[in-house]
C-alpha cells in the first residue's frame, strides 16, 4: 500500500445548490468547477499522492467537500454525522472506500454531530471546532474514538466561520496559520501566525516544504515563500463561492498502518 493516498470525489452536477452560511450566494460555473477539481487532483498526483475517488454522490450538492465526511487518526476512520442533515448521505461511499483500504471504521451517533472540516490534526493533537456543524456530543465521541489511541483532543469555539479549518490550518513546523479577523481564539494555539488574506489560512501539506494553497491568496504565498516554503497555488474560485477551501476537497491518508 502506498504511504500517501488522497481520497477525493467528483463534484455533483448539483454543485451550485451547495449550502452557504456565512457568505452571500453567487452563481457557480459547474464546467469551470469540474476543470478546477481536475487540476487540484493533478497537483496532488504530481506531488506523490495517489488519488482514490469515492463513488460520485450526484444527489449531494456538497459531496465534493469530502473532508467533512470523516476524521482519520492512524488507520481508524470516524465517519462523521454532519450538523447539516442534508449532508449526511455523503458518508456512505466514503465509508465503503475506507473500509476497502482496511481501515477500522467507527461512527458518530445521534445526538452527536461532527464535520471533518472542524478537526485540525497537528501530530497527535486534534483541535476540534465547536460550532454550527459540530456539537458537544460529537466532540465527546471524537474523544472516545481517538484518545485511547494516543490522541489529545482540544475543543475550540468556532462562531465566525463555517468550520474550524475555514479559519486555521497549520504549516509543516506545526505553526497554526489564520486570517485573524475570523479566528475566535488565536491564544488556544501554542504558535499562531496571522496571514494577510482569508484564503491564505488554508494549506494542504504535500510533503517537504510544498504547500497546496488557493491562488486567491498571492500575498500569503509570498509570505510563505519568504519563510522557505514552496507554495503550489491552485484556482478553486468556484468552490470558494460555497465556502470551500483547498483542505475541503480531499482526505489525506498517511501511513495507514503505522
Amino acid at each position: 500500500m502506498p504511504s500517501r493516498r488522497a481520497l477525493i470525489r467528483r463534484p455533483s452536477p448539483r454543485l451550485a445548490e451547495g449550502l452557504v452560511t456565512h457568505i452571500e450566494r453567487t452563481p457557480v460555473d459547474y464546467a469551470l468547477a469540474l476543470e478546477q477539481w481536475g487540476r487540484y487532483a493533478e497537483v496532488l498526483r504530481s506531488n506523490g499522492w495517489e488519488t482514490l475517488e469515492a463513488a460520485p454522490a450526484e444527489d449531494c450538492p456538497d459531496g465534493v467537500f469530502v473532508e467533512d465526511t470523516v476524521v482519520m487518526f492512524r488507520n481508524v476512520a470516524l465517519i462523521a454525522r454532519s450538523g447539516a442533515e442534508s449532508r449526511r448521505p455523503e458518508t456512505i461511499a466514503v465509508e465503503q472506500a475506507l473500509a476497502g483500504l482496511g481501515c477500522s471504521v467507527n461512527w458518530v451517533w445521534e445526538p452527536g454531530t461532527l464535520d471533518g472540516g472542524d478537526v485540525l490534526k497537528i501530530g497527535d493533537t486534534l483541535y476540534v471546532g465547536r460550532g454550527g456543524r459540530t456539537n458537544a456530543a460529537g466532540i465527546q465521541q471524537l474523544r472516545a474514538a481517538f484518545e485511547p489511541l494516543g490522541a489529545r483532543v482540544v475543543a475550540v469555539p468556532t462562531a465566525k466561520v463555517l468550520h474550524l479549518k475555514s479559519a486555521v490550518t497549520a504549516l509543516p513546523d506545526a505553526t497554526v496559520i489564520g486570517y485573524e479577523p475570523l479566528v475566535d481564539t488565536p491564544s488556544v494555539f501554542p504558535g499562531f501566525l496571522p496571514v494577510p488574506e482569508e484564503s491564505g489560512a488554508h494549506v494542504v501539506l504535500l510533503g517537504g516544504a510544498k504547500l497546496l494553497m488557493a491562488a486567491s491568496a498571492p500575498k500569503t504565498a509570498e509570505l510563505f515563500a519568504d519563510l522557505g516554503y514552496e507554495p503550489c497555488p491552485v484556482d478553486i474560485s468556484e468552490y470558494e463561492k460555497l465556502e470551500g477551501c483547498v483542505t475541503c476537497l480531499s482526505v489525506r491518508l498517511r501511513d495507514l498502518y503505522a
